[in-house]
């Protein structure tokens, strides 16, 4: 069975968006060994998956993408969760509509090994934390001080620390396995 992995971006003082929703603030530790690592979570994941407003704007702006990122973000399939966008010409893409967590269950057990990514979308990713379904959290912390926003979690989580990463411009990464 496949896990499911959280891949997100957070601030110092724990917010993964501020309150204007802007992204900015996301390229503060931005460097070469921090793109590396994100690159090798990006692609080596069996699947993408992803909420209605990140593959609206993603498929705005990869498909004629150029660079490491730019191969991965377009081959892999993503499954996009969405009672509202009627087609995903982005693909190879599906969606899926109706109750989140029997139908990350169902694409864990379809695959039979790898990882499912998730990552982006503040609604997306709280909902998915909701479902008790993220085997693994990758969580790249960001130098920057938010000060308000949107919070990842807003209930109490037991995680067991995996492995930390220090970037060179500042940005720490660290993945947390959920606690059974």
């Amino acid at each position: 069975m496949a896990s499911l992995i959280l891949k997100m971006s957070i601030s110092l003082d724990g917010y993964i968006a501020p309150p204007d929703g802007s992204s900015s603030w996301e390229a503060a530790g931005r460097s070469d060994d921090g793109a590396r690592w994100v690159l090798e979570t990006v692609s080596n994941a069996e699947t993408h998956l992803v909420g209605a407003a990140t593959y609206t704007r993603w498929a705005r702006s990869w498909p004629g993408a150029a660079g490491a990122f730019a191969q991965p973000m377009n081959e892999i399939p993503k499954v996009v969760f969405s009672n509202s966008v009627a087609s995903a010409d982005w693909g190879p893409a599906t969606i899926v509509r109706g109750d989140l967590a029997a139908a990350v269950t169902r694409l864990k057990q379809e695959r039979r090994d790898g990882y499912l990514l998730a990552q982006g979308g503040v609604r997306f990713a709280r909902s998915l934390v909701q479902t008790g379904l993220i085997d693994e959290y990758r969580l790249v912390v960001q130098p920057v001080i938010l000060g308000a926003g949107e919070r990842l979690f807003t209930m109490p989580l037991t995680i067991e620390p995996v492995s930390t990463t220090a970037f060179s411009r500042g940005a720490v990464a660290h993945v947390f396995a959920a606690h059974p």
